[in-house]
């Protein structure tokens, strides 16, 4: 399976998306990230310890590809007609992550706009405040009422995520009371996505 993670703005958690959902995947078949976006995010992650798959950039990934299960891609944001076509024809399933902010959802609506039709992908909703804010519920109620695929949960807003990426491990390594919370939240999204 390619699963490419794509947004149309910075910010969104898409390499940590990229990252966590490899790390599901990895614990039962083969996966690599790919590190496609020009910052080399999910590369710098890596570099400050140890991720529990295998990682390349894009121009690698030709070559390690076959030997791989899954492949989870991270891309550069806002990526233009072109570059979506490739992404969109290369690829089994497309996460668009954004947060419930209202630039975030905007953007994150132009993305849906721009898919080429026939396109296979869902919405993440990703760094979602704690109660008693209702911005996730109301971006999830946006979705449903504009009929959009999209999961039916939230990747809540963690510390345990900026420590994971300091010390360049996964979230379920990372030295935080909320590790362990954080890291059922993309065992979530991986569940969901086996599952089909």
């Amino acid at each position: 399976m390619i699963i490419t993670v794509l947004g149309f703005k910075g910010g969104v958690a898409k390499t940590t998306t990229a990252l966590h959902l490899a790390a599901y995947l990895q614990q039962y078949e083969p996966t690599l990230l790919v590190d496609g976006d020009p910052n080399r995010s999910a590369s710098a992650w890596a570099s400050r310890g140890k991720i529990p798959c295998d990682l390349c950039d894009e121009k690698a990934a030709i070559k390690q590809a076959p030997k791989y299960r899954h492949i989870v891609i991270d891309t550069k944001a806002r990526p233009n007609e072109e570059d979506l076509e490739h992404l969109v024809e290369g690829c089994d399933l497309l996460i668009l992550p954004t947060t419930p902010d209202a630039l975030a959802l905007d953007a994150m609506l132009l993305m849906v706009k721009s898919l080429p039709k026939g396109t296979n992908y869902k919405i993440l909703l990703t760094i979602v405040p704690p109660k008693p804010s209702r911005a996730g519920e109301e971006a999830l109620a946006l979705f449903q009422e504009e009929n959009l695929p999209h999961y039916p949960f939230v990747i809540r807003r963690f510390s345990a995520y900026q420590r994971a990426a300091l010390s360049g491990c996964a979230v379920f390594d990372s030295k935080d009371r909320s590790s362990k919370t954080a890291w059922g939240d993309y065992q979530k999204l991986g569940r969901e996505i086996v599952k089909g």
